[in-house]
């Protein structure tokens, strides 16, 4: 009963619930930039190089032969340029969450640095100068 007391309060911890929001939120956002990818940005870009559809850009190493059954083998760098692209609209995404939520945070206002002590050489100097002000 102990391990089941300690799984409970492990679970319910502020961070492990966190995680567990970004993560599901994180895999809806994937998909929403993945379609944001294929059916909104490659499209147009598709247009602007002729037609070209990226996910079908591959180097065939070796043709399918249905006959045997062999499959076909190709390095498919398409999907890999579509898989760029949406890493980097995901990235500029949470920089750009990130940027906004540290605006909306309060600037933390640094606490007055403290004088240094003055040096030996200013201690002196200072005691001279009161030796001084008394003569005068």
């Amino acid at each position: 009963m102990a391990i089941i007391k300690e799984f409970k309060e492990f679970a319910m911890r502020g961070n492990v619930v966190d995680l567990a929001v970004g993560v599901i939120i994180g895999a809806a956002f994937g998909k929403i930039v993945t379609s944001l990818v294929n059916d909104v940005i490659m499209p147009p870009i598709g247009y602007l190089t002729g037609g070209i559809d990226f996910k079908n850009l591959k180097v065939l190493l070796k043709p399918a032969d249905p006959a045997n059954k062999v499959a076909e083998v190709a390095i498919n760098y398409g999907n890999f340029i579509n898989t760029v692209i949406e890493f980097l609209i995901v990235a500029f995404c949470i920089f750009m969450v990130v940027k906004a939520i540290n605006s909306l945070k309060k600037p933390v206002e640094e606490a007055p640095a403290a004088e240094p002590a003055p040096t030996k050489e200013e201690t002196l100097l200072t005691e001279i100068r009161d030796l001084l002000a008394k003569k005068a």
